[in-house]
């Protein structure tokens, strides 16, 4: 096989010298011969985010665009068995993908985290997410919630995952209702307005450890949220590299 596409590569550059084979001619036939690296080389201008790593094609997408092994969330125990079980019965309402889920559930539960922040809770999905790791870390979370509705039935939710007591809802604006938190946060999840991203995180971040995590959902590129990719990526503090096509993660240094 290794010769055969040597062979045709030769072939190429021989059409190419012979006939004066054009700009667009030449680009169709590399195109054929490797479309991969020529979908990469022909990407428009202005792709990810200063600091973000290339986003070239990739197998195995699912969701939120992470690598996915096709393996679905194994129970450890009744109660995250419970939990999981509440996730598939969420009204989903704008909540992240499963797989999007899963990483907030692995970072949360890595870091050890005590103390957990939302802005957007929804319908509780990504909550019950952030409660899988928080259970095991014995922490808490305070989630907060613009739409009463959406609120009440977050915490239903919560209620039937049997997680209620580990997370506070919060009714309300978020860019107020946030003053009111004081105690070191050790990580907080975005997926609410998104132009009200860089505000969040401008309230948020002093009370983040070091060591801690910001992770913004919806933030795929430079230009669905420039100001707050702007503000994570020019920022020496910060560290941040996007985990999946729509999930930055910052990492506030020690």
């Amino acid at each position: 096989m290794k010769t055969g596409k040597m062979a045709a590569g030769t072939a190429i550059a021989l059409m190419v010298a012979v006939t004066g084979l054009g700009a667009q001619e030449q680009s169709t036939a590399q195109q054929e011969q490797n479309p991969a690296s020529w979908q990469v080389s022909q990407r428009p201008p202005g792709g990810p985010p200063r600091g973000f790593p290339p986003m070239g094609p990739r197998r195995g997408m699912r969701g939120g665009g992470s690598s996915s092994l096709d393996n679905p969330p194994l129970a450890n125990n009744d109660a995250e068995k419970r939990i999981l079980e509440t996730t598939e019965q969420v009204a989903r309402f704008m909540n992240v993908p499963p797989e999007d889920g899963r990483v907030l559930r692995l970072l949360t539960e890595a870091i050890g985290a005590k103390n957990a922040v939302e802005i957007g809770t929804s319908t509780g999905y990504s909550g019950l997410w952030l409660a899988l790791g928080l259970r095991a870390t014995g922490g808490k979370l305070t989630t907060f919630e613009i739409d009463p509705g959406r609120a009440a039935e977050a915490q239903e939710n919560f209620r039937k995952a049997g997680v209620d007591g580990l997370v506070t809802v919060v009714v309300g604006d978020a860019h107020e209702t946030v003053k009111t938190l004081k105690e070191p946060i050790d990580i907080v999840f975005i997926d609410a307005d998104k132009e009200g991203y860089p505000d969040y995180l401008e309230k948020l971040l002093p009370l983040v450890r070091p060591g801690g995590l910001i992770l913004a959902h919806n933030v795929g590129s430079r230009n669905e949220n420039p100001e707050y990719v702007e503000a994570v990526t020019t920022n020496p503090k910060l560290e941040t590299i996007l985990m999946t096509s729509q999930m930055a993660v910052t990492l506030k240094k020690r």
